[in-house]
């Protein structure tokens, strides 16, 4: 059989975005995914709608593929250019709603009007459905009812079996879910904290829907969410004791209803029905030789405040480029081991984030106590303005050796003096040079990096007081360049993050 550069195990949305962004780069690559079909009632409104937030919208804005995202979801494909967009929901803290109106926009760091929503609602379906179109556009082969059931490793690459069929590839990536057989066939380590508490997320039919409040409802033996969709979600803070291996039956879901609730209301009928809990675990490494994890792979936790799905669209748009230069062979020396150095920690915050959560929601009094600080908290403008930029990823920044603040966070979205914007340059996934200097003062260096990055010497709306900017593929900011621009400073980042020069 043919040789791969990288075989992803897993076809959601973080196994799909990364074989969009190999694809890209020009590497071969193939996707294996155990359902035997792309489409399923889970990932469908209502069960599979998910929180977008701004690291995996501007992921999208910097391929081109936020209309298309846009348009899937339900909403109008096109937006203004020229006006910011509008906060709509900001998300919530153990359930306890952050008011849009009451953030401090203005606080936030280096932050530039875009018209790319900090916040959106999406689904898993409308998501993978426009990352399937574009990976079949970029030649990255997605292959259906195919279970791993053995990987194993040698000199040159990696070998994947499924039955009696052993794909190869140079490299092989985990992208299979919070029960990944990649992780545990590989030998991952994975440690972290049991659950406190059994979820179920549920599309019924009640009797009396007016017994339950709408939105989320923290009780004193528990917490429910109702939509308007008629989904249920419930935590009951078993000790997550309840047996996930079956499903739960309709007297099951009705009593436990009724005791976080605190009603007697009735399910006439149940459509689906899922658990959860909040174990809360992490690979300790997300590389083993020539084997990678991400997204929940290579972290799982509770699904409160949506973090999973665009924590792992972040692994991938980190991850990608990485691993493509890798493949070409123009990566620097140790550029792939940044992907733990740089994710591991983002992923680590969001497991404590979560539990903190879960103990803000413990039904004791403990957990009021807390309730009550977290409300007063976020009832402040700098309380909302904290959990909401914390929830939207804008306080993410890698540590990169470097003291600017600026560094190792996500690029603001530039605006050039024609209304282009740096979403707009990014679409090839190179990374890009700005400089503002005015006599194109960094041409000749970055000219030696022309095939890895892209130079734009145009005038800028806010250039933020800097006078040239290099930002990586993912759009995180490598090196800023202040007043007179030192070329051998930006030739010293352009090797560290694109490798040696071109002749």
């Amino acid at each position: 059989m043919s040789e791969f550069d990288v075989v992803i195990v897993g076809a959601g949305p973080v196994g799909l975005f990364l074989g969009c962004e190999l694809g890209l780069a020009g590497c071969s690559v193939l996707v294996l995914e155990r359902e035997s079909a792309p489409h399923s009632p889970w990932r469908a409104e209502p069960l599979g709608n998910r929180g977008l937030f701004s690291t995996s919208i501007g992921a999208f804005d910097r391929r081109g593929l936020l209309s298309a995202v846009r348009k899937a979801s339900g909403l109008p494909a096109g937006f203004d250019a020229d006006e910011p967009s509008r906060v709509r929901f900001a998300g919530h803290f153990a359930g306890m709603g952050i008011n849009p109106a009451n953030i401090d926009f203005d606080a936030l760091p280096y932050r530039l009007p875009s018209p790319a929503p900090d916040s959106m609602m999406s689904s898993l379906d409308a998501i993978e459905t426009v990352l399937s179109e574009r990976a079949s556009e970029l030649g990255v082969q997605v292959r259906y009812g195919v279970p791993v059931s053995g990987i194993a490793q040698h000199n040159r690459g990696v070998s994947v079996r499924s039955g009696d069929r052993e794909f190869r590839a140079r490299w092989a990536v985990g992208c299979d879910g919070g029960r990944s057989v990649v992780r545990k066939l590989a030998g991952f380590e994975f440690v972290g904290t049991e659950p406190q508490f059994t979820g179920y997320s549920v599309l019924a039919s009640i009797a009396e829907p007016h017994e339950l409040r709408s939105g989320f409802t923290l009780t004193p033996t528990g917490m429910y969410l109702l939509r308007p969709d008629g989904l249920i979600s419930m935590m009951d803070f078993d000790g997550g004791a309840f047996d996930r291996a079956r499903q739960p039956t309709l007297d099951e879901l009705q009593t436990v209803l009724r005791r976080v609730s605190g009603t007697a209301v009735t399910l006439n009928e149940v459509h689906y029905a899922s658990t959860f809990t909040d174990r809360a675990m992490q690979a300790s490494t997300y590389r083993r030789g020539r084997i990678l994890l991400a997204g929940d792979a290579a972290h799982i936790h509770s699904p409160l405040g949506g973090q999973g799905l665009n924590t792992g669209l972040g692994d991938a748009m980190n991850l990608g480029w990485k691993l493509a230069a890798t493949v070409r062979g123009d990566a620097s020396e140790g550029l792939l081991d940044t992907y733990t150095r740089e994710r591991h920690p983002i992923g680590a915050h969001v497991l404590d984030w979560s539990r903190a959560q879960v103990t803000a929601m413990r039904p004791d009094s403990y957990g009021k106590a807390i309730q009550a600080v977290i409300r007063d908290l976020i009832a402040t403008r700098d309380g909302s303005t904290y959990v909401f930029e914390t929830i939207a990823g804008l306080s993410t920044r890698y540590d990169l050796d470097d003291a600017h603040p600026l560094i190792g966070r996500s690029a603001p979205d530039f605006r050039l003096a024609d209304g282009t914007r740096l979403a707009e340059l990014m679409h090839d996934g190179l990374g890009v040079a700005l400089d503002f200097s005015g006599d194109h003062q960094l041409e000749d260096s970055v000219s030696h990096w022309r095939n890895r990055i892209r130079y734009s010497a145009a005038r800028v709306r806010n250039d933020l007081g800097l006078a040239a900017v290099l930002i990586r593929p993912d759009g995180i900011v490598a090196w800023i360049g202040e007043g007179d621009i030192d070329p051998a400073a930006f030739e010293r980042a352009a090797t560290r993050w694109f490798g040696t020069a071109e002749s």
